[in-house]
């Protein structure tokens, strides 16, 4: 018959192949940021390529794609290494779902270099290509984060997460503000986009913020130069504030691409930070839950069976008032066999109480960690409704519904559960 600490080696069995997964999940993200990352900057070169009509930036921009290449060889050889047959990854059906989406596009990435070589794109489509490949590598980290298990690799995963996707605004903010300076003239359509851009590019390290380690905050706070910092403004101010039409300084692309990427390189030495702590987290946890494992083991081996059963209901062994009990206590354990497994089962409901606080602490921190991803979800359903039956931009239902709660004064979250709710009594979209 299975015993009480069989289970319990049980269970710590499953907490290292959650763990031994996460590491895996982590490394995964990993690569996928940094081809994210190569992507961004490929984007914004393939701006100001087709911003000057093909007439510069042709050899960045092919540098860049090499770069790209390789990095998306190491990602598919991650994706390889996944296993895909025995279906034991608990969110394996949502994880896969999303590689298989990002695969689509790595596959069509091809056909998406040709256009741009050709010019057959403007910059605002292939931004938008760029754009739809790269929320699907982030989608891969989203599902990392919102299934992780441990609470504090959750966190890590969260702050990571919103590192990322700030990053990515950066990145399109770069891109956009790229090919607007190429192009030569202003656009209002494109301004606004900048200051969704900035906009959102500040919630996210918000969110970032709140879940980081204070001294990887402290790193992104130090790792922003005053003086690229001074000349992004200048260059935003100059984007923004021109009138539709107004002529823009061509030769400012190469300016703001630069300064840019001096920022957004910036914060790819963060995310590598953050992206290491969470492999030596992931690495410390399964090297702790191990040595229990071991622990737990030694303990088995030296169990009999000969024990009280009521032990369960007592607050503390009964102790031996004898002067030779007393010394043998102060060694470890009794040195008769009754005390022997009065003390060995106390050890065994001693761990079983410690598992059991344990599993409900981290179950509480996980349900205050997994509150930020649960409210990026429902603002994003919010804003596809918006989306589909008003007719309205990305932009422009995030811009409707940042203004309802600014006149209702009340959270974004909270409009957008009151959208979601209006859903069966909107008509159905065009």
């Amino acid at each position: 018959m299975k015993s009480g600490l069989n289970f319990l080696v049980a269970a710590k069995r499953c907490e290292i192949a959650e763990l031994q997964q996460l590491a895996l999940t982590s490394a995964l993200v990993n690569v996928t940021g940094r081809l994210v990352h190569g992507l961004q900057r490929e984007r914004g070169l393939s701006n100001l390529h087709l911003g000057s009509q093909g007439a510069r930036f042709a050899e960045m921009r092919a540098k860049q794609i090499e770069e790209c290449r390789q990095t998306e060889a190491e990602l598919r050889a991650c994706f390889d290494s996944l296993d895909t047959e025995s279906a034991r990854v608990g969110h394996g059906a949502r994880l896969f779902s999303r590689i298989a989406y990002v695969l689509h596009g790595l596959d069509a990435l091809g056909g998406l270099r040709a256009r741009i070589d050709a010019l057959e794109w403007t910059p605002r489509q292939a931004t938008e290509a760029y754009v739809r490949l790269i929320a699907g590598l982030l989608a891969v980290v989203f599902e990392a984060a919102d299934s992780a298990s441990d609470p504090e690799i959750s966190r890590l995963l969260v702050a990571l997460f919103n590192f990322m996707q700030g990053k990515e605004f950066a990145g399109q903010e770069r891109a956009a503000g790229s090919a607007l300076f190429a192009s030569g003239h202003a656009e209002t359509s494109e301004q606004q986009r900048l200051l969704h851009l900035i906009e959102s590019q500040e919630r996210c390290l918000e969110v970032f913020a709140e879940f980081a380690h204070p001294r990887v905050v402290d790193l992104w706070a130090a790792s922003q130069a005053s003086s690229t910092l001074a000349e992004i403004e200048r260059l935003r101010r100059v984007l923004c504030t021109a009138a539709n039409g107004a002529p823009l300084n061509v030769q400012l692309s190469q300016v703001w691409f630069d300064c840019c990427s001096q920022r957004i390189d910036r914060m790819k030495a963060v995310e590598d930070r953050l992206a290491l702590d969470l492999l030596r987290a992931c690495e410390e946890k399964i090297g702790a839950a191990s040595a229990e494992l071991d622990a737990y083991h030694a303990l088995s081996s030296t169990a009999t069976r000969e024990s009280d059963a009521l032990s369960f209901f007592r607050d503390a062994p009964v102790p031996d008032p004898t002067p030779q009990a007393a010394q043998a206590g102060a060694a470890g354990f009794g040195a008769n066999a009754q005390g022997y497994g009065l003390q060995l089962e106390r050890s065994i409901l001693e761990l079983v109480q410690e598992q059991a606080r344990r599993l409900q602490t981290m179950s509480e921190e996980l349900d205050t960690v997994r509150a930020s991803l649960n409210e990026r979800k429902v603002i994003e359903r919010a804003k596809g409704l918006l989306m589909a039956h008003r007719q309205l931009s990305e932009e422009a239902a995030h811009k409707t519904m940042r203004q309802m709660a600014m006149n209702q004064n009340r959270r974004l979250i909270e409009v957008a559960e009151a959208v979601l709710a209006m859903a069966d009594m909107l008509p159905p979209p065009h």
